[in-house]
C-alpha cells in the first residue's frame, strides 16, 4: 500500500490500558501483560473470544531470561486460546511497528479485531546489563559494555549538530528548556515515572544530582529505564471509538552511523510525509504530537524532521512556546520518555494509548481543548527504523 493510499477501511481503537511506568519491583512480564490483557478488552467492552489476533511487542535482548511472550495474554484470558499470537520487535519501535501490525492484518482481511500489548521489564537489572541490551540495536556498537551505553549514540548527534549549526553555545540550554517542558508535562500524567517538575536552572546546570551521562548530554537529557505495559484494542468499522487509524508511515534506514546523517532523521521524514499524506492532511492541521524523545537532542531534531521549522532552526519550537500545551504544535504533553519513562517494548503502544484518550477528551489532566488529530512518532535504534502513525478523532 502506497503512502498515496487512503486507508480504504475505518479502523478505531476501541479499548485501551496502561500500566504506571517505573520501578515495578513486585511486578514480572507476564503480570503486566495480564493486566492490560483484560483492562483493554473490558474496556472495549468485548469478550476475548472477539479478538482474532494478538500482537505482543517485547524488546528484552538479555534483560530477561524469558524471551517468548507471544501467549502470555492468553495466560491471563483463557478466552483467547487458539488465536494467532506473534511477538513482534523492531528495537526501541517494537510498540508502534506491533500496532501497525494490527493495523496491516485488518486491512489484509484475515482480521476484524486485534489486541495490542506493548511490554518491558528493566528496572531489576544492573546499569552494565541494560546499557549493553540497548546497545544491541547499535550495530557498531553491539556486544560492548560502553560506560555510556545509548546515550553515547545519541551524544554523537548532539556534537554533531553543534558543528552543522555553530550551536555550541546555545544547545545546552536549548535541551536543558526541552527537558523541563517535559518533566512539568509529566507531573499531570498518572502514568509517569518522574512526576516532578524539576525546572530550568536544574535541567541546565551540572551538578551531582544531573552529572554529565555522555557529554555534551547530561543526566536530565536521557529518558528513565523502566518497567511498564500499555495494550490497544483494533477493530474494523467500530460503532464507537476513542480514535480512528487515519495515516500510517513506516521508513528504515541504514545502521551504519556513517551512512547517515545524524543531524537530521532523513528516514524520519519520509515516514512523517506518508502518515501525513495517506490522512490527507497536513503538519498544521495536527493538534498534538507525542515524538520519541529518548533523549532530548531527538526531541530538538524531531521538530525540524516533522518540518515544525528548518533544518538547524528546532530551537524556535522550544524557545518560543510552540510545543508547550497552549502552544500551536504541543509536543510530549505525555512528558514524553523523558518523564513518562522508556519501557521499551511498551512505549510507541504507549504513545498511541495517550494520543488515542486525548482525541476521545477522556486524557484526564492532561486534556487538551478540544484535538482532532494527533501524530505518533516512534523509532528503533538512532532514527534507523522510524514509524508514524496518524490518529483522528472518532
Amino acid at each position: 500500500m502506497s503512502a498515496s493510499t487512503t486507508l480504504p477501511v475505518r479502523i478505531g481503537i476501541v479499548g485501551t490500558a496502561h500500566t504506571p511506568f517505573g520501578k515495578l519491583a513486585d511486578e514480572t512480564v507476564a503480570s503486566l501483560v495480564g493486566q492490560v490483557t483484560v483492562d483493554a478488552i473490558t474496556q472495549a467492552g468485548l469478550e476475548p473470544s472477539d479478538i482474532d489476533e494478538v500482537y505482543v511487542s517485547h524488546f528484552n535482548s538479555g534483560l530477561t531470561p524469558f524471551a517468548f511472550p507471544s501467549s502470555l495474554p492468553l495466560s491471563r484470558e483463557p478466552g483467547l486460546w487458539g488465536k494467532p499470537m506473534t511477538r513482534v520487535e523492531n528495537a526501541c519501535a517494537s510498540g508502534s511497528a506491533a500496532v501497525h501490525q494490527g493495523v496491516r492484518a485488518i486491512l489484509s482481511g484475515l482480521a476484524d479485531t486485534v489486541l495490542v500489548v506493548g511490554v518491558e521489564k528493566m528496572t531489576h537489572a544492573d546499569r552494565p546489563t541494560v546499557a549493553r541490551a540497548l546497545l544491541g540495536a547499535d550495530l557498531h556498537r553491539a556486544g560492548s559494555d560502553s560506560p555510556t551505553g545509548f546515550a553515547g549514540s545519541f551524544a554523537d548527534v548532539a556534537v554533531a549538530y553543534q558543528a552543522r549549526h555553530h550551536a555550541e553555545d546555545w544547545l545546552g540550554d536549548v535541551l536543558a528548556r526541552i527537558a523541563a517542558k517535559n518533566h512539568r508535562n509529566g507531573c499531570a500524567n498518572p502514568y509517569a515515572q518522574l512526576r516532578k517538575d524539576l525546572g530550568f536552572e536544574f535541567c541546565r546546570t551540572v551538578s551531582d544530582k544531573n552529572p554529565i551521562v555522555a557529554a555534551p548530554l547530561r543526566r536530565t537529557d536521557c529518558s528513565l529505564v523502566s518497567d511498564g505495559a500499555a495494550a490497544l484494542v483494533l477493530r474494523r468499522d467500530p460503532d464507537r471509538a476513542l480514535a480512528t487509524i487515519a495515516g500510517l508511515g513506516h521508513a528504515n534506514d541504514a545502521l551504519e552511523p556513517e551512512r547517515r546523517d545524524l543531524t537530521d532523521f532523513t528516514a524520519g521524514r519520509r515516514a512523517v510525509a506518508s502518515a501525513l499524506t495517506m490522512a490527507g492532511v497536513t503538519l498544521d492541521d495536527l493538534d498534538l504530537a507525542e515524538v520519541h524523545d529518548c533523549f532530548t537532542i531527538a526531541e530538538l531534531v524531531a521538530y525540524e524532521m516533522l518540518g515544525l521549522t528548518a533544518p538547524g532552526q528546532g530551537r524556535r519550537a522550544i524557545e518560543e512556546g510552540w510545543v508547550e500545551p497552549d502552544g500551536r504544535m504541543p509536543v510530549n504533553v505525555s512528558g514524553g520518555l523523558k518523564a513518562k519513562g522508556h519501557p521499551v517494548g511498551a512505549t510507541g503502544v504507549s504513545q498511541h494509548v495517550l494520543v488515542a484518550r486525548q482525541l476521545s477528551g477522556t486524557a484526564g489532566e492532561l486534556q487538551l481543548p478540544h484535538p482532532h488529530l494527533g501524530l505518533v512518532h516512534n523509532m528503533g535504534g538512532l532514527a534507523v527504523a522510524n514509524y508514524v502513525t496518524v490518529l483522528a478523532g472518532a
